[in-house]
């Protein structure tokens, strides 16, 4: 019964030795597996790579490796955005839409709002999945550099094995030294066996995970790939509208181009938004006009009595306020909580932060997607549109109660002074990159920033108890 021993030695560590190559076959569909498999026998005399010691290497940055993987995110999105286009049937049709339309203020109005609504969502989702694919390419990355920094170990340990499987140890029966080789070599490989078994299994749990992150990565892509496309669909709907509303509310276009000059010429000789705001409800025929009719109107309202207010403000919270309204459907101190943002984006710093200048911040930066649409936050009086100063466009809304609303680094503004406008009425849209201006200089980020600031009576308050839930958070800096 004792000679029965040696004949199983021998063919235990053969069959080891295969067992284990097969394994790492089985899971080929990693190149790293077949040339662990493949790797030739390291020299008996090498010594093992010592450890990169985390001094040596410190480990990456988790924030740093997002905001790289956000950016070469953006930097493929911005490729595939080019390759999508209209067909002609689809602009077409578009056409066909917004000529069967009635052709009146209200519709137009109603229509662009809804617009905005639609394309303001769509532009959500596009900076959720690029969101979801930077995580996901962290993700993978890091799967990657685990394989890489374990195949030296591997392929050490797996040349071993079949070192020992084309040369197995001696028979028992030879010599008593080779005898006790056979016992050291099987204490030996009954060590390192549960070990090579581990990172195996380790090995595949990995090898799966990048196959789903890769699936995972491929169904968003696909996804935000559609929803591009509804994107520029919705994109050139606004366009026409735009068109039809202009010429809609288009009185005078040699009236309108002198207003417009003048109002250049007072934003030149304006130092403070406090005095650019007082020239504008002065000196512009239109603005001074509306705004009059707007403070009437809100002096009405006052005098009505708390059954005709309470049934005012039932309509408005109905979603239908009057569509014809020169004045805001709601007092704007009421809306506390209930405004949304005027553009999709991610918030990079709020009132009361350092500005990079040695300053607080006086209103809030908003980081968006180029070609994003900026919308009415509240109703309002346009009381300015164009460039002033350093701040670059600018549009400031009167939205009464002594509340004025500024939005700047837009790059083209698609409203006019002098124009009452509805909460989520199209305004303007961001460019391609930063826009240089004051407000934006000491960010790190060629993402389009917008610019909001809320005033009271000529000081700037804090917005934030303004919008809604969804839309606060945290301010981050988006490099």
């Amino acid at each position: 019964m004792t000679r029965a021993a040696p004949k199983r030695s021998r063919l235990f560590l053969p069959a080891v030795a295969a067992g284990l190559g097969a394994a790492v076959i089985a899971i080929s569909g990693n190149p790293f597996a077949v040339q662990a498999q493949d790797a030739p026998p390291p020299p008996a005399a090498a010594e093992p790579a010592a450890p990169v010691t985390s001094a040596e290497q410190p480990p990456p940055d988790p924030a740093a490796e997002l905001a790289k993987k956000r950016d070469e995110t953006r930097a493929e999105l911005d490729k595939l955005s080019k390759t999508i286009s209209l067909s002609s049937d689809k602009a077409s049709e578009l056409q066909s839409s917004i000529d069967n339309l009635e052709k009146s203020t209200a519709s137009i109005r109603q229509a662009l709002i809804d617009s905005a609504a639609r394309r303001k969502t769509l532009e959500g989702k596009i900076l959720d999945s690029e969101k979801k694919l930077a995580e996901l390419g962290v993700k993978e990355d890091g799967i990657r550099r685990s394989l890489h920094e374990r195949r030296g170990l591997l392929a050490e340990v797996l040349a071993a094995l079949q070192r020992m499987g084309r040369n197995p140890p001696p028979a028992l029966l030879v010599t008593p030294d080779d005898a006790l080789a056979s016992v050291r070599s099987a204490i030996l490989l009954g060590a390192v066996v549960p070990g090579i078994r581990k990172e195996t299994e380790k090995l595949a749990a990995d090898l799966a995970g990048l196959a789903a992150l890769q699936t995972a990565s491929a169904k968003e892509k696909e996804g935000l790939t559609t929803t591009m496309a509804n994107s520029l669909e919705e994109e050139r709907r606004m366009d026409l509208l735009l068109a039809e509303n202009d010429k809609l509310s288009r009185s005078n276009a040699a009236e309108l181009e002198a207003e417009k000059q003048r109002s250049q010429e007072l934003a030149s000789k304006a130092t403070t938004l406090e005095s650019l705001v007082a020239s504008m409800e002065t000196e512009i025929a239109s603005v001074r006009d509306a705004a009059a009719a707007a403070r009437q109107a809100e002096e009405n309202r006052k005098l009505l009595t708390d059954e005709q207010r309470a049934q005012a403000k039932a309509l408005a919270d109905s979603g239908v306020p009057d569509k014809n309204r020169i004045a805001p459907a709601y007092p704007f101190g009421e809306l506390k909580a209930k405004l949304e943002l005027p553009v999709a984006g991610d918030i990079l710093r709020q009132f009361g932060d350092a500005d990079g200048t040695g300053h607080e911040a006086m209103g809030m930066t908003v980081a968006t997607n180029p070609e994003t649409v900026v919308t009415a936050p509240a109703d309002g009086l346009v009381v300015f549109a164009g460039v002033f100063r350093s701040y670059g466009q600018m549009i400031i809304l009167d939205a009464g109660d002594g509340y004025h609303l500024v939005l700047s680094g837009m790059d083209t503004i698609s409203t006019r002074q002098g124009k009452f406008v509805f909460s989520g009425e199209p305004l303007a849209v961001m460019g391609a990159k930063r826009v240089a201006s004051a407000t934006a200089l000491a960010l790190e980020t060629d993402r389009p920033t917008l610019y909001i600031e809320f005033r009271k009576d000529g000081k700037p308050v804090d917005s934030r108890p303004w919008w809604t839930a969804k839309d606060t958070g945290k301010a981050r800096n988006d490099s």
